[in-house]
């Protein structure tokens, strides 16, 4: 299993740089971000910093959107990323949330996301594309290398996922949620004559070592919040029973509405709604011990990659304790299996 963080582009930017070089000192593989454009600052800026400063971290937004990027010009910060620093950049991609609904816009249709999977790939691979009606391709990009991993939590985002993705992000650690996501995949792959096992699996959601547990999921309890705004979309189309498993879904009754200003923040006041049983299932939390024995729940249920959200007050004794006990316990683990 390959382990990530997942920070906010807060200024100043040299914070950001600092927790990436920190992160690759302490074993992580991925530094990912949040891409939104107007509630951070510009990630892919503050990608080549990173890039610039570290010697095998990969990099990619967590995740970017079809619609406030146009697709050529997202292809071409990563070729130039890979061109500049080697192939170490990575896309993950799904219908928008914040970046667009700040703006009072909408998720992205799934075609449209299909498409853009499409195009940012094939370009970003120095292959060539067609789009809108006309041939293209980076003339300047030779060996660019790009996987493209697809967000998503309804059945027809999973199905898509299954479908064309190199990867799939589930942004929630509960294991049971986790397993049926999981499976749903890798049944669209096999439908469609993929191999399920050439997919990475990526599970995202708040990493906090402590033990006081309250506290934790106060700090935590923000995570809830962003998941409700997709799981909402998910019960408005679908209802609250049937097309996800009820975990999902049943938690967001009392939801009233959402304030991006305070969007994945450990101090969002419009949270409440999200129990405490929920920040415990949804986030990793506890003692080394207890995040290595869900890890390696995640880990037997075929999840490749965990990536821990940093949105919270103890980031660096947090990664501390990942790279000298968690992240060595779990690589040991499989390496006594394999």
């Amino acid at each position: 299993m390959d382990f990530g963080v997942v920070l906010q582009t807060n200024p100043p930017a040299s914070r950001t740089v600092q927790l990436a070089k920190l992160a690759e000192a302490h074993g992580f593989s991925h530094v990912w971000t949040f891409d939104s454009h107007l509630l951070w600052e510009e990630p892919y800026v503050i990608y080549s910093a990173i890039l610039a400063q570290t010697n095998r971290i990969t990099v990619g937004p967590f995740v970017t959107n079809p619609s406030t990027r146009d697709w050529t010009v997202t292809a071409s910060v990563f070729a130039t990323l890979n061109e500049m620093y080697g192939n170490r950049t990575i896309c993950g991609i799904g219908r928008g949330d914040s970046a667009v609904r700040v703006t009072n816009g909408q998720p992205a249709s799934l075609t449209a996301v299909r498409e853009a999977i499409h195009v940012i790939r094939e370009l970003a691979n120095s292959r060539p594309v067609e789009y809108k009606g006309a041939t293209l391709q980076f003339p300047w990009s030779r060996g660019s290398s790009l996987d493209v991993w697809v967000a998503a939590y309804g059945p027809l985002a999973l199905k898509l996922a299954g479908e064309v993705g190199d990867g799939f992000i589930l942004q929630l650690a509960d294991v049971d949620i986790a397993a049926w996501m999981i499976k749903s995949v890798r049944d669209a792959a096999a439908n469609v004559g993929r191999d399920p096992d050439s997919i990475a699996f990526c599970v995202a959601a708040p990493m906090y070592i402590g033990t006081d547990w309250q506290h934790m999921r106060d700090q935590c309890r923000w995570f809830g919040g962003m998941v409700g705004n997709h799981v909402a979309d998910i019960v408005a189309k679908y209802g609250v029973h049937g097309a996800v498993p009820d975990a999902l879904t049943e938690y967001i009754a009392g939801r009233t509405g959402y304030d991006y200003n305070t969007h994945g923040k450990a101090d969002n006041d419009h949270v409440d709604f999200v129990p405490d049983a929920i920040v415990d299932r949804f986030c990793i939390l506890g003692t080394a011990e207890e995040h290595i024995a869900k890890l390696e729940q995640l880990r037997a249920l075929g999840v490749t990659q965990f990536a821990g959200y940093l949105q919270h007050d103890n980031k660096e004794e947090t990664m501390r304790v990942y790279g000298e006990h968690v992240i060595p316990a779990v690589s040991e683990h499989v390496t006594a299996k394999s």
